[in-house]
């Protein structure tokens, strides 16, 4: 067992252990120590840059959840861009949940815009759910504002998966469109371009969104997909 292993297993918190597992449910509680964020986060920082973070990162697979949201938050602190993409493309294929998934962005790769979007095509394209998951992810992150392109949100709606927490991420890409480009958005919605389940998600959660104006969240209802009406 190595030291960082031994660290975390000393900061196991048992009763947010069991909050954990019961937002995860097909992550095996076994593999679950109970370590909140915030000292995950505080560890990366303290470790980045040593020895023992850079063995670390080579230890693929770990074991337990939190080895691999730490491991998340050591290549967040990655200030190359080239080292970065290497240690997301090496991480990728071992992450298995959404929590791992979502909750890690590295500063370094959103200063490369046009490079990163030719990732994010390449992660979208992947045999593997949650790297698909984090390709859509990041385009949901760095693409909704200032460097938004309508032609995104086709390369979403064209993501055909089965994997519930891929037809998730799609649901809440177009949620989080609708809150931030909803003229460009709304015909996706009008012409329901999207599967029946994940149209009425999306639609679900941007109802549900305070950046939704209720003037649109009154139109998005007229478009919900019912029995006998796709």
């Amino acid at each position: 067992m190595s030291p960082i292993t031994e660290r975390l297993l000393s900061l196991a918190d048992e009763g947010y252990r069991q909050f954990q597992i019961s937002l995860m449910p097909i992550v095996d509680p076994a593999r679950v120590i109970g370590v909140r964020t915030p000292v995950l986060r505080k560890l990366a920082k303290e470790l980045a840059g040593t020895p023992e973070a850079q063995a670390f990162l080579r230890e693929l697979p770990h074991t337990y959840y939190e080895e691999n949201n730490l491991h998340a938050f050591l290549v967040e602190q990655i200030k190359d861009y080239d080292g970065c993409i290497a240690a997301i493309d090496a991480f990728l294929p071992y992450v298995d949940n959404w929590s791992t998934c979502d909750g890690w962005s590295p500063k370094v790769i959103k200063k490369h815009p046009e490079d990163l979007l030719c990732k994010i095509r390449e992660w979208m394209s992947s045999d593997h759910p949650y790297t698909v998951r984090y390709g859509i992810g990041m385009l949901q992150r760095h693409f909704l504002d200032d460097r938004f392109c309508p032609e995104y949100l086709e390369w979403v709606a064209r993501v055909d998966r089965e994997e519930y927490y891929v037809r998730m991420m799609v649901a809440w890409y177009f949620a989080t469109a609708l809150a931030k480009q909803y003229e460009a958005t709304l015909p996706y919605m009008r012409e329901r371009c999207l599967p029946e389940w994940t149209h009425n998600k999306a639609i679900q959660k941007a109802v549900e969104s305070y950046r939704v104006t209720d003037e649109h969240k009154e139109q998005l209802k007229q478009y919900k997909c019912t029995k006998g009406r796709l």
